[in-house]
């Protein structure tokens, strides 16, 4: 009876070492296989995804030209050339960037067989990606202090919000992102991949692509949750104290005029930072954030595509100085048009 346990006993390790060695070398070699990745994307019909394809195409068009326009309107129009308007110039040139980081590739997938991204490119999908998302929180916080020195400390103002100093915040803002996430890039680049090279998403995310690892990572989650929750919770906190003084402030303000052209442009603010935290914190601080990537896909779609549609039409429908300008420059397509034709 004894002699039956124990080789009972020793064949069920030998055949859990078995399994572990073969899980090993399973390992070792799908890892060392894994060249590139498919991303799934939105795997609907051929006609729906030429649908797809026109409307995200119009959106990449549209973002492009009024992100485009805000910079121009920036850039031609001496009465905007102020601290505000030159850190709004330089978000809208990181919302082209950020746009760009994505769109190009979706489109293509959406118009290919493979829908394949070699593992070089996802990993540097992912790091424009997340890097202008980060510089994005920083440029809004940026933003929010400025509105704070401009309402909270108008005699202030000119002295500390100098030309010198918002160059030098844009530039800590723009060096910032693209350093912030360097750390759990590199953790996630280092994981061994499985032979299941497939990635339910349109572009490289942290979630989808961990999930691809032959091993568990607590580690490395547990950096990324703290790497996005730090992030997000302090510019969030930031924004929301400066914006709650910048309120408070508007609010003695005796003339009706002067309230609402505070409120107008500290709303549109406002109105940019709801979209864009509501969106980011529903898919990597959420408690659903775990779950299959069908909500997150979409979740993401919004806060990439449709938050940079909407910002140059936010910040030029509620701001009548930017009205102003890009009336301007209208009338000096139209005019260079016309002089064109005469000739």
């Amino acid at each position: 009876m004894n002699n039956t346990i124990r080789l009972s006993v020793i064949w069920k390790s030998v055949i859990f070492a078995a399994f572990k060695k073969k899980e090993y070398s399973n390992v070792n070699n799908c890892s060392s296989s894994v060249s590139e990745f498919i991303l799934l994307g939105f795997p609907y019909t051929w006609e729906i995804q030429i649908l797809l394809f026109s409307i995200f195409c119009g959106t990449y068009i549209l973002t492009l030209t009024g992100n485009l326009c805000i910079i121009c309107a920036v850039r031609w129009d001496h009465r905007l050339q102020t601290p505000m308007y030159i850190l709004l110039a330089n978000f809208s040139f990181l919302e082209i960037c950020f746009i760009t980081s994505t769109v190009p590739k979706m489109l293509a997938n959406l118009l290919s067989e493979t829908r394949t991204i070699c593992f070089y490119g996802c990993f540097l999908q992912f790091y424009f990606f997340f890097s202008e998302g980060t510089a994005e929180t920083l440029f809004l916080s940026a933003m929010a202090f400025d509105r704070f020195l401009a309402i909270c400390r108008p005699l202030h103002y000119p002295t500390v919000m100098t030309a010198q100093r918002c160059i030098r915040i844009g530039a800590g803002c723009w060096v910032c992102g693209f350093l912030y996430f360097l750390l759990p890039i590199y953790l996630i680049s280092q994981l061994p991949f499985c032979c299941s090279n497939k990635i339910d998403h349109f572009l490289c995310d942290p979630g989808p692509l961990m999930k691809l690892s032959c091993v568990p990572a607590p580690a490395t989650e547990i950096i990324c949750a703290i790497y996005n929750s730090v992030l997000i919770f302090s510019t969030l906190f930031f924004i929301t104290s400066s914006y709650t003084l910048v309120i408070r402030a508007v609010l003695r303000v005796p003339s009706a005029e002067g309230r609402h052209k505070a409120f107008s442009t500290c709303g549109s603010h406002l109105a940019v930072v709801s979209l864009f935290y509501g969106s980011i914190m529903v898919v990597y601080v959420s408690p659903t954030a775990g779950n299959p990537a069908g909500i997150q896909k979409y979740v993401t779609l919004f806060y990439s595509v449709l938050t940079p549609l909407f910002n140059p039409l936010i910040y030029s429908l509620r701001n009548k100085e930017m009205k102003e300008a890009l009336r301007k420059i209208f009338r000096i397509v139209r005019f260079s048009q016309r002089h064109e034709r005469n000739i």
